[in-house]
């Protein structure tokens, strides 16, 4: 009987310990790692998907992600990285893969899966990402040059929590995201049917 109640007793404290450390905020590198994997499941499940609208589903929630976390990354990471590093190359690089796949998004998000080069695009997408994912996660990586730099991971983990928690709260609140991409596209026409930049 004393054995059983030990046994629970260190059973609960275990349990204890379990939730605490759910509940902890993550690293900066954990947080941004964590972002990578869920991105790269939607990419997944859209190239197995045959469903037209839930392709658009989830190119639309991979390119938002991909949005938050690059202006997260450009806001607060990578300029701590700078600053406590002084890897000038890896930083440059990391910020110009970004700018490209920021154009591909827009374009995107621009289109849907009527437009013939849809999958084509979200699929070079995904790979931007998966070489921009491994340049950042790889051993001698920016991920590993911040640990070993001494950086605050775990105040850099908070900030860029918050700063994602914002931008995300903001963007579940505009009008435009409960738009279709066709009501986007018929928005910038005029009623001949001609962009607005180029009718005259």
């Amino acid at each position: 009987m004393a054995k059983a109640k030990k046994s629970q007793r260190k059973s609960s404290r275990g349990r204890g310990r379990a939730s605490a450390s759910r509940s902890a905020p993550a690293d900066a590198v954990a947080l941004l790692k964590a972002d990578h994997r869920q991105v790269e499941g939607w990419f997944k499940e859209f190239k197995a998907s045959g469903s037209d609208s839930r392709k658009q589903e989830l190119a639309r929630k991979a390119c938002q992600a991909l949005k938050v976390h690059t202006q997260i990354e450009e806001e607060i990471f990578y300029p701590s990285f700078l600053q406590a590093t002084d890897e000038e190359d890896i930083h440059h690089e990391a910020e110009v893969e970004h700018e490209g796949a920021k154009r591909l998004i827009a374009d995107i998000e621009g289109s849907g899966p009527d437009d013939e080069y849809f999958d084509a695009k979200v699929k070079v997408l995904s790979e931007m990402i998966r070489h921009h994912v491994n340049e950042e996660e790889k051993r001698g990586g920016m991920f590993a040059k911040a640990k070993q730099s001494g950086m605050d991971l775990r105040t850099l983990g908070e900030q860029l929590a918050s700063r994602k928690a914002e931008i995300m709260g903001r963007a579940d609140s505009a009008p435009e995201k409960r738009r279709s991409s066709r009501e986007r596209r018929n928005a910038s026409r005029t009623d001949g049917g001609m962009p607005r930049a180029l009718a005259r």
